[in-house]
């Protein structure tokens, strides 16, 4: 029924429309990618919105190619991203959730991306828009295969403004830095409120028009990923009011104006006719903003889940002188997809690096009974959520953030998130496209097909839910980059006694990584750290004789916006026999408000003290403070080496 709906849609638009398309003819086409972020499957015409029109869009879908059953690899900003740009899993690639300004790691720079395969080929690669692979150097994208780049790092709401554009208030405040608009690797003017927000679409429309002139007459390949709609949405004052819809739809309005202009910009200048434009969004809708974030559509929940809401987006692909229009497809495709299609398209011979992307040129080119893809993996932050074949699609049990029975934001301001609980479930996504009919119970033969498949995915990507180490995972394959700050000292591979064990997930390799050598790197992740959740840090060092000792230090990870805190109190104690221990140093490091990811290194020298035994206690806060954004919650203390000379 949907589909039928979207077909007399498309119908109707094709007959509406003016179909223009006579350019020259380069043999490699020019690509452009629009990217949108947060749009969900039901916010376009063509997916039957209403309240709002996008006649630019829909006539795009009416001239090309219109996905039913296109899907992002996570419902996640940077692992979207990440798996777009690689053609892989984000579990391929390391990268996973929505990476901040803080953040010491990116995109691998050794990774194969579209750009880096079109340049390559002799394409000149811009981007204009949101980038969100990393802000180091070396993960931007002039270091990725891009000749040019103008827009944000991270996302629209990563900065010290809430989502009204007020500042935040001096309970709670933000820990993102101020946010920057950068031009090619250097951040050059503020963003400082929602009024230079709403200028964001119409001043990267400009960049990509400007490039489309300037390299009219080469292949190019231009990536346009749009900050909105993800929240804050602000709109120009061209399309504030336009909608029946509120603020959401004039927001859509200019993007789908946007698009217009672009379409318009290549019939201008003569290279519409080769030109293959993809139209998609980055994850599903955030649905707990109410009537600001979105929809769906027919489908369930939206972004941050593996429902069909969070992990189907729209997609159209149009290219006059390939594809044919009027298409609806409704064979499975991902954004893991694009790169060896366009791979195959500029006629790369050889993919260096293994990927999890299939080519839908067979499909862009109408071959008969074309299928390039029949399965996919349903992963969020390393876990297996569920597996598709054909039109079933296996949920295994996981908890998950959930829409449903809570109340919406308003006013611009998102409402909580519910929590739900997913057992073993089968839908047929053909006939229940908002899984709501669970049949595990009535196709056995099925499910055990499709665990398989499940049992594969783990096999080669891994999946947390069940411990599994992929084969073939980053973790695996590249491992954590370990650095190599290994120190010598008195204390080294001595033993040691800790009275409280640090948590599993931040376990250093074990109790004695306090003694081994390695230093941490400025990263929680760095397997050198031990962290110790609302619980204190108290260990004991047996030198094994009596020795003279001149120095101790001590190393602490401050990292407020991962929950980690320096301790309330550090003391540092020795003792000649392990009974009476005396003190040598204390202080109170202060934990100020601060976004800034910092080594502390608190040390007493000389001492000239002959002792045995060295005790350090350092007492954890417990719970973030009343200014952080996790006001309340377990707080957690990041340690990693014990110095002694």
């Amino acid at each position: 029924m949907y589909i039928s709906k979207i077909l007399e849609f498309l119908y109707i638009s094709y007959f509406l429309l003016f179909f223009v398309g006579c350019g020259k003819n380069n043999e490699l086409p020019n690509i452009i990618l629009i990217l949108t972020d947060d749009q969900g499957y039901g916010d376009l015409g063509c997916y039957g919105a209403e309240g709002f029109k996008t006649p630019y869009i829909d006539g795009m879908a009416s001239e090309g190619i219109l996905f039913t059953d296109f899907y992002v690899s996570q419902a996640v900003c940077s692992a979207s991203r990440a798996s777009l740009m690689t053609g892989s899993y984000s579990e391929r690639v390391g990268i996973q959730g929505a990476l901040s300004p803080w953040d010491v790691n990116g995109l691998d720079p050794e990774t194969e991306t579209i750009a880096k395969l079109l340049k390559r080929h002799g394409y000149i690669n811009a981007i204009f828009g949101k980038w969100h692979l990393g802000h180091r150097e070396k993960y931007l994208p002039l270091q990725n295969g891009f000749d040019e780049y103008s827009g944000l790092i991270c996302s629209n709401d990563m900065w010290p403004v809430d989502y009204d554009g007020k500042p935040f208030n001096s309970k709670k405040k933000s820990y993102y830095p101020p946010m920057f608009f950068w031009e090619q690797n250097n951040p050059k003017k503020e963003i400082k409120g929602l009024a230079d927000q709403s200028q964001l679409t119409t001043k990267l429309t400009e960049y990509a028009l400007n490039f489309i002139k300037k390299n009219k007459d080469n292949p190019f390949f231009l990536y346009l990923p749009h900050p909105m709609p993800h929240q804050p949405i602000a709109v120009s004052k061209k399309f504030k009011g336009k909608s029946e819809l509120g603020l959401y739809g004039d927001v859509i309005m200019e993007i789908d104006w946007s698009v217009g202009q672009i379409l318009n910009s290549l019939k201008e200048n003569n290279i519409d006719e080769n030109t293959l434009i993809i139209f998609a969004s980055d994850n599903g809708p955030w649905l707990n903003f109410g009537k600001w974030g979105g929809s769906a559509g027919p489908l369930r929940e939206g972004k941050g889940t593996m429902w069909e809401g969070g992990a189907r987006v729209p997609c159209i692909m149009r290219w006059p002188k390939k594809i044919k229009p009027k298409q609806v497809l409704s064979n499975i495709a991902s954004t893991i997809d694009i790169y060896p299609t366009l791979a195959e398209i500029v006629g790369e011979n050889k993919i260096n690096k293994k990927i999890d992307g299939v080519s839908l040129l067979p499909l862009l080119e109408s071959e008969p009974n074309a299928n390039p893809r029949n399965e996919l993996f349903y992963y969020y932050n390393e876990k297996l959520i569920a597996v598709r074949k054909d039109d079933w699609k296996l949920v295994f049990p996981h908890t998950y953030r959930s829409y449903e029975n809570v109340e919406p934001g308003k006013n611009l301001y998102p409402g909580p998130y519910g929590k739900g609980e997913a057992g073993l479930e089968l839908y047929n996504l053909d006939s229940d496209i908002g899984e709501r009919n669970n049949l595990i119970e009535k196709y056995p033969f099925i499910v055990k097909e499709l665990e398989k498949i499940g049992d594969r995915a783990r096999n080669i990507l891994g999946d947390q839910l069940t411990d599994r180490i992929g084969s073939e995972s980053y973790s695996t394959v590249c491992g954590y980059k370990q650095q190599k700050n290994n120190i010598s000292h008195m204390g080294k591979g001595k033993i040691l006694n800790l009275i409280n064990n640090a948590n599993i997930k931040y376990s250093g390799g074990g109790k004695d990584a306090l003694i081994n050598g390695d230093i941490g790197i400025i990263d929680h992740k760095d397997p050198s750290w031990l962290g110790f959740e609302a619980e204190d840090l108290i260990a004991t060092i047996d030198l094994g004789n009596v020795e003279k000792i001149n120095f101790v230090e001590t190393r602490f990870l401050q990292s407020q916006v991962f929950w980690i805190f320096l301790p309330k109190k550090i003391q540092i104690e020795h003792s000649i026999d392990g009974k009476t221990f005396h003190l040598l140093y204390e202080v109170n490091p202060k934990n100020d408000y601060s976004f800034e990811q910092k080594i502390f290194k608190y040390s007493i020298k000389p001492l000239n003290v002959e002792s045995r035994f060295i005790r350090l206690r350092a007492n954890n806060i417990n719970k973030c403070p009343e200014y952080h954004p996790g006001s309340g919650g377990k707080s957690w203390l990041f340690t990693d080496e014990i110095v002694i000379n």
